[in-house]
């Protein structure tokens, strides 16, 4: 889940910064309408918000459904994403600086090489979206018994069973330390990650 946390900031800073070369007249001049914006769109979109989710659903995988997820497909998914998302789209943002214009069926062929890469970058990620599929709906059945709190959090959603009952709790939690006083072991080592 981290790796998807880290690859969205990454990602949406990278969005965020090109978005300051569209704040300026001159430069947006020449960049407008090319592939420049359709690279910012999607470091935007796709790198905040899909990442984001992606990096939600593992975090949240074995509350919701009691089950743990194989962490070494997460990790080789994750940096699928990530490479298959920039080889795809960082090409894009030297087309457009290069004036090549969006909503064009063909492209000059000094563009060829760049929109090879952002090819081959699509269907890298198309197979880093296929993965988690896979696992996560191969983990609904045959996945590990991820314990009440399999990543050894302090907030009270995971002081309850995974799944939780249908009121969350069977008696009301008492609070007995802070939220978020990470980095003391305190409880069955079971119970603390999933490697």
């Amino acid at each position: 889940a981290m790796l998807f946390a880290l690859s969205f900031v990454l990602m949406f800073v990278i969005g965020g910064q090109s978005g300051i070369f569209m704040a300026a007249t001159p430069v947006d001049i020449f960049i407008h309408d090319t592939y420049f914006i359709v690279a910012h769109f999607h470091y935007i979109m796709v790198g905040g918000a899909v990442m984001a989710y992606l990096g939600a659903i593992h975090y949240w995988w074995p509350k919701i459904t009691g089950r743990l997820y194989p962490e070494g497909w997460a990790r080789f998914a994750a940096l699928m994403v990530f490479v298959g998302f920039n080889l795809t789209f960082f090409p894009q943002f030297l087309l457009g600086y290069l004036g090549m214009p969006r909503r064009y069926h063909s492209y000059p062929d000094e563009f060829q090489v760049l929109n090879v890469l952002s090819t081959a970058g699509a269907s890298a990620l198309a197979v880093g979206y296929a993965i988690p599929l896979v696992y996560l709906l191969w983990s609904l059945r045959y996945g590990k018994i991820a314990g009440s709190n399999p990543w050894g959090a302090k907030g009270l959603e995971w002081q309850t069973t995974s799944p939780p009952p249908t009121f969350n709790f069977d008696e009301t939690p008492a609070v007995v330390e802070e939220a978020y006083a990470y980095g003391y072991a305190d409880g069955p080592e079971e119970n603390r990650g999933h490697g």
